[in-house]
Parts: C-alpha cells; structure tokens; sequence
C-alpha cells in the first residue's frame, strides 16, 4: 500500500521561507506525476504545483508562480515544495499527491498525504 507523509510546515512570518517534503513508501512514483495542494480555511482544496516524472515539466498555480519551486529526488523517493517570499494568504494545510494525470491545468492525483499545516503571519 502506497503512503506518502508530508513534513516541513510549521509557522513563518510573511516573507519567510519553508521547505516541504514528501516522502513516498510502499512504491516508486519515478515514472508518475508529483505535486502539491493546499486547503485554506474555509476553502476548497486548490492545486500548487505538479511535476512529471523524472526530469519532466513542472507547472504552478499563477498564485505561486516565482516563488515556489518543486523538485523530486527519485533515488529518495522523495519530493520537496521550496516557498519562498511567503504570504498570509499561503496559509492552510498542505497536501502531497502521486499517481494520476495532468492535463490542462488540471491535477488529478491517485494517492495523498495527510497533510501538514503552513502558517503564515502577517
């Protein structure tokens, strides 16, 4: 059985920066998709970012675009999600996701993490 678990959130002042990582067990995701979604309070879940497999494209929200960067490190099964420049309204809990496909501008994953929450003050 797949699992990914997310680490690396926590609390930041606007501006700061936080480094989250998502480490897959239970199978490799080398030759699937990759990426991040958060959910805002109150807020329906949006996607942040995917990255195809192995040296693929990646693609962001607009809301993100030049200041967060995924990356993956296959040999660790492992993806990260570097937020830079951070803002308030980043704030909410945030969600790995593997398998599936992208198209169009849209995500949809096959497995998810549980979470890890991001909070950002103003």
């Amino acid at each position: 059985q797949a699992q990914l678990v997310e680490s690396g959130g926590g609390l930041v002042q606007a501006g700061g920066s936080l480094r989250l990582s998502c480490a897959a067990s239970g199978r490799t995701f080398s030759s699937d998709a990759m990426g991040w979604f958060r959910q805002a309070p109150g807020k329906e879940r949006e996607f942040v970012a995917v990255k195809g497999k192995s040296a693929g494209r990646a693609y962001y929200a607009d809301s993100v675009k030049g200041r967060f960067t995924i990356s993956r490190d296959d040999a660790k099964n492992t993806m990260y999600l570097q937020m830079n420049s951070l803002k308030p309204e980043d704030t909410g809990v945030y969600y790995c996701a593997a398998g599936g496909y992208y198209s169009g501008g849209t995500y949809s994953a096959n497995y998810w993490g549980q979470g890890t929450q991001v909070t950002v003050s103003s």
